[in-house]
């Protein structure tokens, strides 16, 4: 892959970046379809792309695709509890299969993906990974040996920028709702201030207590008082 090329890829890549700051937190969707887009355009071999979340808990789904296989090969990996993309995020940073009907590191997978698909080669990289949840960025094929040397170059190279994008857009997305939970709680706490004449500190303890008894987040206490409209109810508790 020339240099021209790799400069091709990080113009267009920080574009994107560009426009995480600029776009609302309801176009996300649209950042990540148009990162899943490109990164097709610019992996030699790629016929299809995705973007994989999965949880500890065993969760995997689809935050962007450019084809309904990305979605159901992602359904496969949940259902058998492994697979490329998974590995991928969790335990390496590159995975990738030339030939879904000789590769045995993930049988069952390869298995019901031969059945549900024509997909024959995959090429997946980690974009994060935390305690909690995982992401990879994933490459597919119809044809075995679709991705060589080139391809994977490539692929790391948009990977590493899609990270990026990533990583901001998750930052992006905590700063919101934080703004939002702040938003919430201080309107409980007007409502209790209001209705029981109390300050804004005794109103933050009644919070803090219905939520250490309920064993419930802050938060969702405050939307239930807010929502309900009646904190008299809440605070008998």
């Amino acid at each position: 892959m020339s240099v021209s090329q790799n400069e091709v890829i990080s113009q267009h890549i920080s574009n994107l970046i560009r426009d995480v700051h600029t776009r609302r937190a309801t176009d996300t969707d649209a950042v990540l379809g148009e990162l899943t887009q490109s990164a097709v355009e610019y992996v030699p071999g790629a016929q299809y792309a995705g973007i994989t979340i999965a949880g500890r808990d065993g969760k995997v789904h689809t935050a962007a695709t450019t084809s309904d296989y990305p979605a159901v090969l992602d359904e496969i990996q949940q259902r058998v509890e492994s697979g490329p993309c998974l590995t991928a995020a969790w335990e390496q940073h590159v995975t990738r299969i030339d030939d879904m009907e000789t590769e045995q590191r993930w049988p069952a997978y390869c298995r019901e993906a031969l059945a549900e698909t024509p997909i024959r080669s995959v090429l997946a990289y980690q974009l994060y990974a935390d305690n909690q949840t995982m992401g990879a960025l994933n490459f597919y094929a119809e044809v075995p040996g679709a991705f060589d040397a080139d391809a994977v170059e490539s692929g790391l190279i948009i990977a590493t920028h899609a990270a990026l994008v990533w990583s901001l857009m998750r930052r992006d997305e905590q700063f919101r709702s934080a703004l939002a939970s702040r938003d919430i709680i201080g309107q409980a706490k007007g409502m209790l201030m209001e209705r029981y004449g109390i300050d804004a500190g005794q109103a933050f303890e009644v919070l803090k207590k219905l939520s250490q008894s309920s064993n419930t987040p802050l938060v969702e206490v405050a939307r239930e008082i807010v929502t309900v409209e009646r904190p008299a109810d809440v605070t008998r508790q």
